[in-house]
């Protein structure tokens, strides 16, 4: 029997919540930070002979997270896994608006749960795991709007490019070591999730693309939250995972 250690923030609903539920086979170890753990999925990990640790975590709170990833990490017994992922999902969109009248604490806020939780999770996870032999994977869910300016955009498409750029110094220090992780910053494609209604329901004069994602959405042309997370997880299979550290699952 196959038995992995994954670890995922913000599981408890749209593709977070798809990843969780794809992830909970038999034999597989799934720990989840998030705010409110979804009340299914304990029941899910025992029906499929699963593993489920679901802790509340304020990933606002980014030290106190990585130092408990940290501390979890070294109470584990390595041989009990063939191998351990960290999928770095979670991400906040303030409310749409230009920089210059956005909150300055909804703005630090969103910048301290794209980028820098993901950024100290990392670093908790590698150090945590840097004796294990078996294969380590960084999976951190990035978006084209980290490669792309938006208007009203800014703290989102900040996050998302400092993710990018943050996977490319992990992926030049793990292959400096003899067993290093793989790392990617994965852009998953247009999604209807929560998000994707947020967007759309914005006033136009607030957020100059609001009708291009009113039209994604009437034309059909959003993945659901399962397939995206089943398209992310095939892409985490890849033998050429971590190749690129900076992809986009519509290019595989």
């Amino acid at each position: 029997m196959t038995t992995s250690l994954y670890i995922l923030t913000g599981a408890s609903r749209g593709m977070g919540l798809a990843l969780a539920e794809q992830l909970l086979q038999a034999g597989n170890t799934l720990l989840t930070l998030q705010r409110s753990p979804h009340p299914d999925l304990p029941a899910l990990a025992e029906a499929r002979g699963a593993r489920l640790l679901a802790w509340s975590v304020d990933l606002a709170d980014s030290t106190g997270a990585a130092h408990e990833l940290g501390l979890w990490l070294r109470t584990q017994d390595p041989a009990a896994y063939q191998r351990a992922v960290l999928i770095n999902n979670a991400g906040v969109i303030p409310p749409i608006a230009p920089l210059s009248d956005s909150s300055p604490e909804l703005v630090a806020a969103a910048l301290r749960v794209g980028l820098e939780a993901p950024m100290l999770l990392c670093a908790a996870f590698l150090n945590g795991t840097a004796g294990w032999s078996l294969p380590r994977q960084v999976l951190n869910i990035s978006s084209g709007l980290g490669r792309r300016a938006m208007a009203s955009q800014a703290p989102y498409c900040a996050a998302k490019a400092g993710m990018d750029h943050f996977t490319r110094c992990l992926a030049l220090d793990e292959a400096q070591k003899p067993n290093g992780a793989k790392v990617c910053s994965l852009a998953p494609g247009v999604i209807d999730t929560d998000m994707q209604v947020q967007l759309r329901s914005t006033p136009a004069e607030a957020f100059p693309d609001q009708g291009n994602f009113a039209a994604l959405k009437n034309k059909g042309q959003l993945t659901s939250p399962q397939e995206a997370a089943a398209r992310l997880l095939a892409y985490l299979q890849r033998p050429d995972f971590g190749n690129q550290p900076v992809a986009d699952v519509r290019d595989a």
